[in-house]
């Protein structure tokens, strides 16, 4: 395929997520504008499938908060140890840096001290920028608390303007991980004896998170053909976050809960671990690309020729909920990342782009796994719309004829039933949420409890606001090639 071929297919597949969901869009509008029966009935049709689908999520969730309930406790380091080999395996830890400050930083550490693994096992390697000048300043106060804790820590500056490379996270853990690779080798560990994990600055592990991940490393068939997925809570900072941003965060942490019994779609997202040697195999992070933390699982998916897998690890890593100083600038903080989140469709035209290249992946898994990716970011996109704003537009642009038939007779009632199964379904997500909770800190009020309760009663304003917006947003971009920069998510541990 020729250089200028090639990237009018990438164009078009880079216009085909936004231009399908702006078309689902207006279609609804044209429909309630000019038929308006047949737009109540789509929409009744889509209420329905809605339900079913909150039921099936639902249920996945049930099912994974048991699966963490039933794991997390486990002491895993002692069925490691049950297992020859295990004490021959080595951690790099990598946690990328770069505005984050030593009041974030130092937690992440101390919780790495305070897991149940043998810490003369780990490699951590902080990974600053060098464009950040109180970077070194937090390198050399880092370096003298925390030298000799672990096997080594490594502090690394990665350099700007490298040729072929943006100002992301990726590119800084690339870096880190070639500096890592070049030290592993100079003290003569083998690379497919050593798991790399790469942390947001703000990852705080669980005490059981290395045992639990070597041990599925050792027992998994083709350890070093997948990834190591833990679940991600937004709970270090969560009981001082404003109601709406810890919905969200809790959401977010539900959401990943579900696809980890999805297997089939199961993708890396954010802190996750895989073996050094696949990451050096398949060419690291990419450096030009967002979302790097999902582009690396499908680039060693094309590696492999679709041979390779997410194997969820049912043990917590904690990260910041995203907020500000007021309800205003949360509000655009939580807008930001959920873009950036959603920026993700640049999946869509990066692998379908390469499937083209690829004749080794069977057709038939190529239909699917794209199917799956356009899929979820187009329903991502519209699903908000059509539940929250399509729905009154047939009785508002249908006329008089449209209010006396009788399906906009029944128009409000079946809309009415899927707020009311919403509701059901809300209860469910509250008694789960405080499964993940950690306690509450000395010195917060106990009627933030009850807040923490009735804040599920926004949750109809928080889908109009952050529900598909954002994905629009970044797919509306895409599509009109005004390519995001990335934006580091703002950390805040302090009362609002």
């Amino acid at each position: 395929m020729g250089k200028n071929h090639n990237r009018r297919v990438i164009r078009f597949l880079e216009i085909l997520p936004g231009a399908l969901s702006w078309c689902i869009i207006a279609f609804f509008v044209a429909l309630a504008i000019f038929k308006p029966v047949y737009c109540a009935v789509l929409i009744i049709v889509f209420d329905f499938y809605w339900i079913i689908r909150t039921i099936y999520l639902t249920t996945l969730l049930v099912m994974a908060n048991r699966q963490l309930a039933k794991q997390r406790s486990r002491n895993w380091l002692g069925s490691c140890q049950k297992i020859e080999g295990w004490n021959g395996i080595y951690h790099v830890i990598i946690f990328p840096v770069y505005k984050e400050g030593l009041d974030i930083l130092r937690p992440s550490l101390e919780a790495l001290k305070g897991t149940h693994y043998p810490l003369e096992k780990m490699i951590v390697v902080m990974a600053f920028e060098e464009r950040y000048k109180p970077a070194a300043e937090y390198a050399q106060s880092i370096d003298k608390e925390f030298r000799g804790e672990f096997f080594d820590l490594l502090t690394v500056f990665h350099p700007d303007h490298i040729p072929g490379e943006k100002r992301l996270k990726g590119a800084n853990a690339t870096w880190a991980a070639k500096r890592s690779k070049e030290y592993l080798r100079s003290k003569g560990i083998a690379l497919d004896r050593v798991i790399i994990s790469c942390f947001d600055a703000d990852t705080c592990v669980d005490k059981e998170y290395f045992g639990c991940l070597v041990y599925h490393f050792l027992t998994a068939p083709k350890p070093h053909q997948a990834s190591y997925q833990p679940v991600p809570v937004y709970n270090n900072n969560i009981w001082y976050a404003p109601a709406f941003a810890r919905l969200i965060e809790t959401s977010a942490s539900f959401c990943q809960m579900i696809e980890s019994m999805r297997l089939e779609k199961f993708v890396t997202f954010s802190s996750h671990s895989m073996s050094f040697k696949t990451l050096v195999d398949i060419g690291y992070w990419p450096v030009d690309m967002i979302s790097d933390d999902s582009v690396v699982y499908w680039k060693a998916f094309l590696h492999f020729n679709g041979d390779y897998r997410v194997v969820p690890l049912y043990t917590t890593v904690s990260m910041d909920a995203a907020y500000s100083s007021n309800f205003f600038k949360t509000l655009w903080v939580q807008y930001k990342q959920k873009r950036r989140w959603a920026w993700g469709v640049e999946n869509f035209p990066f692998l379908v782009s390469r499937f083209f290249e690829n004749p080794r992946i069977p057709l038939v898994i190529k239909a699917r796994r794209s199917f799956q990716l356009l899929e979820s970011h187009v329903t991502w996109a519209v699903w908000a719309f059509i539940i929250g704003i399509m729905g009154p537009l047939p009785m508002l642009l249908g006329g008089r004829f449209f209010a006396q038939s009788a399906i906009g007779h029944n128009l409000p009632r079946i809309t009415g039933l899927l707020f009311n199964f919403t509701v059901f379904a809300s209860l469910v997500w509250i008694i789960l949420s405080w499964t993940i909770l950690p306690p509450r800190p000395k010195g917060v009020s106990w009627f933030r409890n009850v807040i923490m309760v009735a804040e599920w009663l926004i949750v109809p304003v928080v889908i109009l606001v952050l529900g598909s917006t954002p994905a629009l947003d970044a797919q509306t971009r895409l599509m009109l090639g005004r390519y995001m920069e990335f934006s580091a998510t703002e950390k805040t541990r302090k009362v609002v």
